[in-house]
């Protein structure tokens, strides 16, 4: 049975995050008449709740790591303060945009761009069975050792990728061209965050350079 103070914790950040999410959406929106906003949480937290479920009961140390917010790399930190901005920005650009009308896409289109987050969350859920110490954080954790198999074997930094994936899409799936700009934004944070990870890694874990002569590319096959 997992440890009810994690059991706790998660639902309190699970259930931060969906009100926090909506209040972005439709405030912003000035209505909660937003069909692709209901669809894009439900294709977000459906999926998250049974992966969460299935860490609790499987790996409960990987949600412990999951939870560590706090970054002690000084450029790590930077990022996440300004990916936080990108997302608030991200997030309030296409209830803005329901409101006033300054763009649209077809419902159908944004349907198709919920299945291409949805596939995102798979290739995360997948790293994170494959990798329990995809924290967060930039640390180096005792223990820890390289990780060569499964989606590791074709680039460095699946979890990136199904990032990629989860996010890009985001402004369409809201119904949003406004919005997309700002979510282009994840790609230069992604980077940054590649190349100074691998620069802690590279320092703090032994083998990965030895990974990194293996397998060529960090992100996507054949281009980076």
């Amino acid at each position: 049975m997992a440890d009810p103070a994690l059991m706790k914790k998660a639902l309190l950040l699970y259930s931060s995050a969906i009100a926090a999410i909506g209040l972005l959406f439709f405030i912003s929106a000035g209505t909660l008449d937003y069909p692709q906003a209901w669809a894009y949480m439900a294709v977000l937290f459906i999926p998250a709740l049974f992966v969460g479920l299935y860490f609790l009961k499987n790996n409960p140390e990987f949600l412990e790591r999951r939870f560590k917010m706090k970054e002690k790399e000084a450029r790590q930190a930077l990022i996440q303060k300004a990916s936080a901005l990108v997302f608030i920005i991200g997030f309030l650009l296409p209830g803005l945009d329901r409101r006033f009308g300054w763009s649209s896409v077809p419902f159908e289109i944004s349907l198709l761009a919920d299945a291409i987050v949805f596939l995102g969350y798979l290739v995360c859920f997948l790293v994170f069975k494959e990798n329990s110490y995809a924290g967060r954080t930039i640390r180096v954790e005792k223990g820890q050792t390289v990780i060569s198999t499964g989606l590791y074997s074709i680039i460095r930094h699946p979890m990136y990728f199904g990032i990629a994936l989860l996010y890009l899409p985001t402004p369409i799936a809201l119904g949003s061209l406004i919005a997309f700009p700002a979510f282009l934004l994840v790609i230069p944070i992604l980077v940054f965050r590649i190349l100074n990870e691998e620069e802690v890694l590279r320092r703090e874990l032994p083998g990965y350079s030895e990974y990194c002569g293996k397998v060529r590319y960090r992100l996507i096959p054949h281009v980076w």
